[in-house]
C-alpha cells in the first residue's frame, strides 16, 4: 500500500498493537512483581489479556514463577505488527530480523512502562498526595522496585524525595545503551 492513506493506516495499526502489548506487558509486570490481583486496574488489565492468554497458556506453561505465555503471546503481537507494517510498505525483511527488531521494540516499551509509571506517580503525589485510589497502588507495586533502591543512593533531602529523577536518569539511560544497539543488529542483517 503506498499514497495518502499508508500513514494513518500505519499508525492507527501500530498504536492499537502498541496499546495490547502494553497491556499484556502490565499483566506480565504485575505478576511477576506479585502486585494485588484484586485491585480494579489489575482485574481490567487481566479481563482484557485473557482471551488470548488463556489458551497460550495451555500449550505453554510457566517456568520458574515467569509468565511464559505471556512473554511469547507479547513477542508474537509485536512480530506480526511489524510484518504488517512492512507488508503495507511492500517490503520485507528475514525473521531473525524480525525477531531481533521485536525484542528491540519489547525492551524499549518495557522500559516505558516504567518511566510513565514513574512520572505519574510522581504526578500524583503532587497533586493528590497521601490518597488512596487504585492507581496509585498499583503504580506503587510498579515502581517501588526501581524507587526503593535510588532512595538508598539518594536519601529524601530535607522532605523533597529525588529517587524519581535518579531512577528515570538510569532508565533513559539503560534504554539508550540497550535499544539503539539491538535495533542496529537486526537492520544490519
Amino acid at each position: 500500500m503506498q499514497g495518502y492513506l499508508l500513514s494513518p493506516v500505519e499508525f492507527v495499526l501500530t498504536t492499537v498493537f502498541q496499546l495490547y502489548i502494553m497491556l499484556v506487558m502490565v499483566r506480565f509486570l504485575l505478576q511477576w512483581l506479585k502486585a494485588d490481583f484484586y485491585n480494579p486496574i489489575s482485574q481490567f488489565v487481566v479481563k482484557v489479556t485473557n482471551p488470548p492468554l488463556l489458551p497460550l497458556r495451555r500449550i505453554i506453561p510457566g517456568w520458574g514463577g515467569i509468565d511464559v505465555a505471556a512473554i511469547v503471546l507479547m513477542v508474537l503481537l509485536q512480530l506480526l505488527s511489524l510484518f504488517l507494517v512492512l507488508w503495507l510498505r511492500d517490503k520485507g525483511l528475514a525473521l531473525e530480523t524480525l525477531l531481533l527488531w521485536s525484542l528491540a521494540e519489547l525492551i524499549g516499551l518495557g522500559i516505558n512502562v516504567f518511566l510513565f509509571a514513574i512520572i505519574i506517580q510522581v504526578i500524583i503525589s503532587w497533586v493528590n498526595p497521601g490518597q488512596y485510589n487504585p492507581v496509585t497502588a498499583i503504580l506503587a507495586s510498579l515502581t517501588e522496585p526501581l524507587l526503593r533502591p535510588a532512595r538508598r543512593l539518594l536519601p529524601p533531602i530535607s522532605g523533597i524525595d529525588l529517587s524519581p529523577l535518579l531512577a528515570l536518569l538510569a532508565l533513559q539511560v539503560l534504554k539508550m545503551l540497550i535499544v539503539p544497539p539491538l535495533m542496529h543488529l537486526a537492520l544490519a542483517g
